[in-house]
């Protein structure tokens, strides 16, 4: 994973492991990192609210603002999707009302438009099943797309019975998939993208794919 990224151009900092977080390997879910500043998160399981300290000090030195969820509300990074017009947050069992509503008084300051769609029953997070594969373009399960939650884009759909694949990166212009979704990679293939595939089997187990593992800015 760490060796993909660097080949797509991507400069990575490899941070230690926090043995008392087993789930901080998906970092993604601890903050929203933007140009105009970072947003740090509120995990929606107390047992990550840890997760979330120790990321700041990596971070804050970093963007010229930095804001938090402070409320009631929860909300991870696993359910934000960040398109050229448009903020996506999914309401999820992991994401709640009172989080999106922080959260959008955030981005409002930064003049980002944030809209809130539905994840469907099953799915963890919102880009568990979806994923940006340019401006206009989303990679989505079927299941996701039936929602109308990506009327003004172009989708493409992951093949049957190949839904894990719709959770991918792209960084500059390499895709980054998981591996073992052949007809999804051809389909992409065929629209013009440059594919990577590595594995993912042991963060697949629980629930992880391509982009829960780093924060990208």
């Amino acid at each position: 994973y760490v060796a993909a990224l660097r080949e797509a151009g991507a400069k990575v900092t490899e941070l230690e492991p926090l043995v008392d977080f087993p789930d901080s390997l998906f970092v993604e879910d601890t903050a929203l990192c933007l140009s105009e500043g970072v947003v740090f998160l509120k995990p929606g399981p107390p047992s990550r609210f840890g997760e979330v300290s120790a990321i700041k000090p990596v971070l804050s030195d970093l963007f010229k603002e930095v804001r938090s969820i402070k409320g009631i509300g929860t909300i991870e990074a696993g359910d934000i999707l960040v398109t050229p017009r448009e903020v996506l947050v999914g309401r999820s069992a992991r994401t709640n009302g009172s989080g999106i509503a922080e959260l959008r008084e955030i981005l409002n300051d930064w003049d980002y438009p944030l809209r809130e769609v539905p994840v469907p029953n099953g799915v963890l997070h919102f880009k568990s099943d979806c994923s940006l594969l340019d401006a206009t373009t989303i990679l989505a399960t079927a299941r996701l797309a039936a929602t109308n939650c990506f009327e003004d884009y172009d989708v493409i759909l992951t093949a049957e019975g190949e839904e894990a694949a719709a959770n991918a990166i792209r960084y500059n212009g390499d895709v980054i998939m998981a591996a073992g979704f052949p007809n999804t990679a051809k389909r992409l293939k065929q629209f013009g993208y440059r594919i990577k595939e590595i594995n993912n089997s042991e963060c697949a187990k629980i629930d992880g794919g391509m982009s829960c593992l780093s924060l990208r800015f």
